[in-house]
């Protein structure tokens, strides 16, 4: 059985990553199962980047196979904030602050267009990787509906369902989620031992 490192410790990611990529052949382990503790700077100017140096980082240090992501939040009228600085909107990495931020930041505002985007990376040891991106569209509400998934989801609302994120359930989640986009177009990148499909 291969291992293929989870570069993330939030357990709501690692869940989706599992639930999406079940795959008899592999064993994922988090960075904390593996006792890495290392601090990666994500100094990338897109997800795309900051998935890749989270990805080769690990990579490289552990000499594994690694899968990071890197997502957030693109509100249209605030130019595409929070963006990359979705987990830190707020500056103290809480969701509860940055949701209370974004609200506030929107007051007034009309247009409340959205979308989650997620890029995935898979790193190999041996300097090679893949990426994809995925994203999905929906609109800021100013009410918090909904107790799942986790980050801006009860703010997040998908007019097709009428609910928001944090109202779905997580299967019908990971069906049309940005990161269920993402590593559905990896699946089709990598073959059943997570080899680089040329």
């Amino acid at each position: 059985m291969k291992t293929v490192v989870i570069a993330t410790n939030n357990k709501n990611k690692v869940r989706e990553f599992k639930s999406i990529l079940d795959n008899p052949n592999l064993e994922f382990k988090t960075l904390k199962e593996i006792g890495y503790d290392k601090e990666i700077e994500e100094n990338g100017n897109t997800f795309e980047e900051n998935a890749i140096i989270k990805a080769m980082t690990v990579a490289k240090d552990l000499n594994v196979i690694a899968i990071s992501d890197d997502s957030g939040l693109c509100v249209d009228a605030l130019n595409g904030a929070p963006g990359i600085y979705s987990a830190r909107y707020a500056g103290t990495h809480n969701d509860e602050d940055n949701n209370a931020l974004l609200i506030k930041n929107l007051n007034g505002i009309e247009n409340r267009n959205a979308h989650y985007e997620c890029a995935i990376c898979i790193a190999y040891p041996n300097g090679d990787y893949i990426t994809e991106i995925g994203t999905v569209s929906g609109i800021i509400i100013d009410d918090r509906r909904g107790n799942g998934g986790f980050g801006y989801d009860p703010y997040f609302y998908i007019p097709e369902f009428g609910k928001t994120f944090a109202e779905v359930p997580l299967e019908k989640k990971n069906t049309i989620s940005h990161r269920n986009k993402a590593l559905m177009k990896i699946k089709d990148r990598i073959d059943e031992n997570f080899n680089i499909i040329r």
